[in-house]
């Protein structure tokens, strides 16, 4: 049994998504990827959506530490950590097949820092060449007839599977950045970078030139993050105790929190609570 009485999690994934209650804009497929690609890929995710004429739907999402690539029908892009609130509108009907990479391989994708790439996006070609041209081309054709059909879906995988097989294995320094960030993800009570040094037996200097050139980021955003994603957990599961719910994730008072909370998701805790204390929200 834990030692508090929080609610159990959520997915690890879902609770990212700050997805409104209601929002029947989409249907989410996700997918684990084979064990071939343990520790360079971490999921495949296809959204299929239909928003009526003359309306948009708004998918915001409060990103983990990964790069990722996506094909629609488009563009296919390869894209850094948005350090902020990453929104996507969804407009018409559309289809779009990404895979969630691990923290390790955005470097090797890249081919380089991580750095570059923060908060910014470029064109598949860019970071895979040709490679990225014939992904491009067989995803869609995979998907040119039904965008539901798990078959389509499996031969748009493993083209994926086939672009991105050539940067195995993982590097010793990828793996490293793997186990930092599971560690700060599976971890409630690491509120502190000291805390991650001490876990990994390395100087705070070298950790922040490890998440910068993996990830782009800092060790601190690591920590702040998997404490708003927490913290839009615990206000999903549990509204009316924004006290508490700043406490447990090791806020030294509300307006801290609050503060932190806002200046990235745009809406105060309390109004997040509120928008989505529907008991029939959508977890698809």
């Amino acid at each position: 049994m834990k030692p508090d009485s929080r609610p159990a999690p959520m997915d690890r994934i879902e609770r990212a998504h700050l997805k409104d209650p209601g929002d029947t804009s989409h249907r989410m497929y996700r997918y684990p990827v084979d064990q071939e690609f343990h520790g360079l890929l971490q999921r495949f995710w296809i959204p299929v959506w239909s928003v009526p004429p003359g309306h948009e739907a708004q998918q915001r999402v409060l990103q983990y530490p990964v790069s990722l690539l996506v094909v629609a029908r488009d563009y296919a892009r390869f894209y850094g950590v948005v350090p902020g609130l990453s929104t996507t509108t969804l407009s018409g009907n559309g289809w779009a097949v990404g895979v969630m990479c691990a923290p390790a391989a955005g470097a090797l994708i890249a081919g380089g820092s991580m750095s570059a790439y923060t908060d910014r996006y470029v064109d598949v070609t860019d970071v895979l060449g040709a490679a990225g041209k014939r992904l491009t081309a067989r995803v869609r054709a995979a998907m040119a007839d039904d965008p539901h059909s798990p078959r389509a879906h499996g031969d748009a995988m493993a083209a994926f599977g086939d672009a991105l097989r050539p940067f195995l294995p993982v590097d010793d320094d990828g793996l490293l950045v793997n186990r930092v960030v599971a560690f700060v993800e599976g971890e409630r009570e690491v509120t502190r970078v000291a805390q991650v040094c001490a876990e990994f037996q390395v100087s705070e200097r070298a950790l922040q030139r490890l998440v910068h050139r993996r990830l782009g980021l800092t060790p601190k955003w690591l920590i702040q993050r998997r404490r708003l994603q927490e913290a839009a957990e615990q206000l999903r599961a549990s509204p009316a105790r924004l006290g508490e719910v700043a406490a447990v994730l090791g806020y030294a008072d509300q307006a801290h929190f609050t503060r932190d909370f806002a200046r990235v998701t745009t809406m105060t805790p309390g109004e997040f609570a509120a928008r989505h204390a529907s008991p029939s929200r959508d977890r698809s």
